[in-house]
């Protein structure tokens, strides 16, 4: 089976269970951070925004425009009733339909581990298209190298990320200019953020 049809297959069946979980994945110290480099009102798009709490309902009531996007069906479905405010789009992240230099901001949580990371450096290289000249972006990657198909919640999902100092080079080459870039321990895990901005 196709590696992305893994995971949108196991986020479907376990969606609220993993949401009752979500919560000890707190970012809202960076989430603040982002906020702070973008004017109200600014449009922001979600990358994997999964039941779109924390992070969607969080854009929302900073005053942005938000467009989340997710590849599972189901929880886009939570999503809908947690952020009605919001705009959202089922797709694969690889295969998002966006126009270049429409958003003010971008942000992905706990997302571009499951995309194959072969795929990371052309993702990145898509973000920046999507952003607007000096827009900003903020994405939690893993910060070592390793790649698995494992249970998770009682479905198969699959993970995939090369390790911090490639990561890093990537989102460079795609054009970013680093605001900071830390592992930080969340909900009992160390995940690697990035927060950056557009060049242009």
């Amino acid at each position: 089976m196709k590696k992305e049809k893994l995971v949108e297959e196991g986020y479907n069946k376990i969606a609220s269970k993993y949401q009752s979980e979500r919560g000890s994945f707190d970012s809202l110290i960076e989430l603040k951070q982002f906020a702070q480099l973008l004017s109200p009102g600014s449009k922001v798009l979600d990358v994997g925004c999964g039941a779109g709490v924390p992070v969607t309902r969080f854009l929302v009531d900073e005053g942005f425009s938000v467009t989340g996007v997710d590849i599972s069906e189901g929880m886009l479905a939570l999503a809908k009733k947690h952020v009605p405010e919001a705009k959202f789009i089922k797709s694969d992240m690889n295969e998002i339909s966006i126009s270049n230099n429409s958003f003010d901001g971008l942000v992905s949580f706990y997302a571009i581990i499951h995309v194959p990371k072969e795929k990371h450096a052309n993702l990145f290289k898509e973000f920046h298209k999507i952003l607007k000249p000096e827009g900003t972006m903020l994405i939690s990657l893993g910060r070592t190298e390793w790649e698995e198909v494992a249970e998770y919640f009682g479905a198969k999902l699959f993970w995939s990320h090369y390790g911090r100092e490639q990561s890093l080079s990537l989102v460079k080459e795609a054009g970013f200019e680093i605001i900071f870039e830390e592992v930080r321990e969340r909900g009992g895990e160390k995940t690697y953020f990035i927060l950056a901005k557009a060049k242009k």
